[in-house]
């Protein structure tokens, strides 16, 4: 296979050869989520060049490398994950001390992103040594390219990147309890023999949409939105999709209702309910933030108009 990239490789050296990879330097690769060919010319270049390369899981490293032709001894690779990373780091700082090009993949992606590499930047950092970021490619912002989610009028701005959610029952449940009360995106990642609890969990946000990747850049990737509470049916309508790593994106908490609209209901319910128990009805209602919704109620109990 490693053939096949032969002349990607000659591409890198031409492209990226003339730019500066200073000694005693980290640098921080993206490499492909699951199709090779979405490797950066400038990772090939550096992946070629450096001293060693501190890596997530060496046999997976090394079979990567071997793809693309490119040949490194076992002695060239250092194992680097989240078991080991704040002691290997100091291993790290030793080898660009002594003045070596020292690269950091994790499996697959952003390496600090879910994955190690977070913890030996800020040992570097700390250190007063140089770290240089690779961009590449990244289950993230792949999804979120595709989901469609653009602004709205009156409608919260931005993404919160959680990640993985506890693979505990009741912490994760807690955990969905407070992403019904968080207005923006939110992205999500899960492993597959996870998939089914959390999409389970996720039922508990009712008709808000969803945006589902599953095995993203890969021969079956597959891509679908569809409201929160359909989620566990969608897996369990065919066996496939129980495979694979899966990145989610929950679209922004929908505006349902003008602001004025929002106010009236809540002064309606406060006027028959607790404080607490009006501020959760009228944020099922309108769609309203929670968090807003409370300071419009504590303003409106004080006899204030804001």
């Amino acid at each position: 296979m490693s053939a096949s990239y032969s002349s990607a490789r000659a591409a890198a050296r031409e492209a990226a050869s003339d730019q500066h990879y200073p000694q005693g330097a980290l640098y921080v690769v993206a490499t492909p989520i699951g199709n090779l060919a979405d490797i950066t010319l400038r990772a090939l270049h550096v992946l070629e060049l450096v001293d060693v390369i501190a890596c997530e899981d060496t046999r997976h490293t090394q079979q990567m490398l071997r793809a693309y032709g490119i040949d490194k001894s076992g002695g060239q690779l250092l194992a680097v994950h989240q078991h080991n990373e704040t002691e290997a780091a100091h291993t790290v700082v030793e080898r660009l001390r002594a003045g070596q090009r020292v690269a950091y993949v994790s499996d697959a992606g952003t390496p600090g992103v879910s994955d190690p590499g977070a913890r030996l930047a800020a040992v570097l950092v700390q250190q007063g040594l140089r770290c240089i970021p690779l961009p590449g490619a990244s289950s993230v912002t792949a999804l979120l390219s595709v989901a469609g989610v653009a602004a709205e009028s009156g409608a919260a701005s931005g993404f919160v990147f959680q990640g993985f959610l506890s693979s505990k029952s009741t912490e994760r449940a807690h955990a969905v309890q407070l992403l019904m009360q968080e207005a923006r995106a939110v992205l999500l990642l899960e492993a597959p023999h996870r998939i089914e609890a959390l999409a389970e969990a996720l039922g508990a946000l009712g008709e808000r949409p969803i945006t589902i990747g599953r095995e993203l850049t890969k021969q079956f990737e597959e891509i679908a939105t569809l409201a929160a509470r359909d989620f566990k049916a969608w897996l369990q309508g065919d066996a496939n999709r129980l495979r694979g790593e899966f990145a989610l994106l929950l679209h922004p908490a929908p505006v349902a209702a003008e602001g004025g609209d929002a106010v009236r209901i809540l002064t309606l319910l406060l006027a028959e309910l607790p404080l607490k128990t009006a501020v959760k009805l009228a944020a099922d209602i309108t769609g309203q933030p929670r968090n807003a919704l409370y300071e419009q109620a504590l303003a409106l109990k004080s006899g204030k108009t804001a």
